[in-house]
This record gives C-alpha cells, sequence and structure tokens, in this order.
C-alpha cells in the first residue's frame, strides 16, 4: 500500500494494525511529508519540542527516550538543548537510518542514537529512561493503552512522559474518518481527558495538561497553503509529486481547517509522572 498523500486506502480495507503502522511509518518516511511539513512533523515546531522539554525538566544527567521519532529532528534539538541523552526509535526503517546520518552529521552521534521498533513493544529493558517523549504520534498507535503501559514499564520511578497531540472535541466530519486522516494524526485523535485517563490506566499520576490550539491551525493553513502552490507547479510542469493527490488531500486539510475554526480539534502538551 502506498502511504503517499492521498494514495492510500478506507479505514475499512486495511483496518489491521500492522498495516496501520506500516502505512504511517511510510507516510513519515516520504519527501512529500518533508516538503509539506518541513523539518519538524508537528504543531509549533521545535519551539513546541523546547516547551515539553521545558515541563520535563529535562537536564544533562538524564535519558531520554523519543517514541516515533521520524527523521530525528526532536531528539536531536532536545540532546542540543538540554545536553541529555537521547534514543528516538521508529518503526521506519529509513527514517532511523536517515535520522542517524544526521546525528553523525551534527557531532551527536556520542549522546543520541536511533533504533527501530514498535511503541508498543519497545526494545528496552524496564526502568532504563528517565524521561519519555512522544510528539503528534500517540493518536496514531492503534494500541494505546498498550503503548502507555510501555512508557510506564521503561521508564524509572519517579520519571515522566511528555505527549505533545492533536485533541478532538465531538465527532469529526467523514472526510477527518479517512485513513490518510489517521496517520496525519487527525482521525483517532482524543479528547484531552481521554489521554489522560488512557496514561492513569498504565499506572501514572497526572501531571501537566498545556493547550496550544493556536500551533495546529497555524499548521493546517501552512500546509493548505503549500498544497494548493505545490498544485499549481505541478500544473505548470515546475514540480514532480506523482504520488499526490490534491484533491483528496485539499479535501482533507479543508475540512481539518474547519474543525480547527469551530473548536473540535485542538493540540495539546500532555504529561504524567511514575511514581517513586
Amino acid at each position: 500500500m502506498s502511504a503517499a498523500m492521498g494514495e492510500v486506502a478506507a479505514p475499512e480495507a486495511a483496518n489491521q494494525a500492522q498495516e496501520v503502522k506500516s502505512c504511517c511509518a511510510q507516510f513519515y518516511e516520504s519527501d512529500v511529508v518533508r516538503f509539506l511539513f518541513g523539518e519538524s512533523f508537528h504543531p509549533g515546531g521545535l519551539a513546541l519540542t523546547t516547551r515539553l522539554g521545558e515541563i520535563l525538566g529535562l537536564k544533562p544527567s538524564m535519558r531520554l527516550l523519543d517514541v516515533a521519532a521520524g527523521r530525528g529532528t526532536s531528539a536531536l534539538h532536545l540532546a542540543e538543548t538540554f545536553g541529555c541523552e537521547v534514543v528516538g526509535v521508529d518503526f521506519g526503517a529509513e527514517n532511523v537510518r536517515l535520522a542517524t546520518e544526521a546525528a553523525a552529521e551534527r557531532g551527536l552521534a556520542e549522546r543520541v542514537r536511533f533504533v527501530q521498533g514498535d511503541a508498543e513493544r519497545l526494545p528496552f529493558d524496564d526502568a532504563s529512561f528517565d524521561a519519555v517523549v512522544c510528539e503528534c504520534a500517540y493518536c496514531t498507535f492503534p494500541d494505546k493503552p498498550q503503548a502507555a503501559r510501555e512508557f510506564f514499564r521503561v521508564l524509572k520511578p519517579g520519571g515522566q512522559v511528555g505527549l505533545s497531540d492533536l485533541t478532538r472535541r465531538g465527532p469529526l466530519a467523514p472526510a477527518l474518518e479517512t485513513l490518510l486522516a489517521w496517520v496525519a494524526c487527525i482521525a483517532d485523535a482524543r479528547p484531552v481527558e481521554d489521554y489522560t485517563a488512557l496514561l492513569a490506566a498504565a499506572g501514572f499520576a497526572p501531571g501537566v495538561v498545556e493547550p496550544h490550539d493556536a500551533a495546529l491551525g497555524e499548521m493546517v493553513a501552512s500546509v493548505r497553503a503549500k498544497l494548493l502552490g505545490a498544485e499549481l507547479m505541478v500544473a505548470l510542469k515546475k514540480l514532480t509529486l506523482p504520488d499526490v493527490d490534491f484533491p483528496k488531500a485539499k479535501q482533507v486539510t479543508q475540512s481539518a481547517a474547519d474543525a480547527v475554526a469551530r473548536g473540535e480539534l485542538g493540540y495539546a502538551i500532555i504529561t504524567a509522572v511514575k511514581a517513586k
């Protein structure tokens, strides 16, 4: 299955968890996503990543796990900003290869490394990290309770998990229930209360909840503008993006923009603590 923009099947035809994970990995490994979202694939960019690190109190003595690390942009930024050791894990092998190369190019290979793995079966020992971050990815995991239990397992007592993710209030438009919307972190976005309940069920005590809805609106507007520009460039044969179904992609982004304007979609940082 192609995971390129608009080239994904309806969720009814592809509802197996493994297929969803593979589709997400392919989507976020594609150059099209890099073109649309830039270096940082989540609302708020690296400024919000820094804010998440501040809330978690990251410092040089800490060992951090970045789940769904993608090409390593946030992991490298957090290591440089806070001086901590970082391990990034991602489902996509190509993402891991590119992230590893990026760490070497920036002289951070001693403190930042990347491994391939499943967020629902993390390839790490119990109590091996001081903090876990997961940016704009938890809402795409098919088995969210299991992923939360894995976050809890790999954290040391007193460790914190920090999510930044899409939030929803009420039902979404049909265009936002597709697999394309799923891998774009929209279709299975949950109310803040659901995220905190999932973390609590895994054993965590509640931490900080900080809304950042404006960051989502800015990202959706940016993606819509880039799509329109890219469609024009493709029509003028000045750009080649063979995997993009522009009508479907524009439908999803328009529906997302409408949902953000109505207050149905938002974005938030959510943290939780593993008791000592």
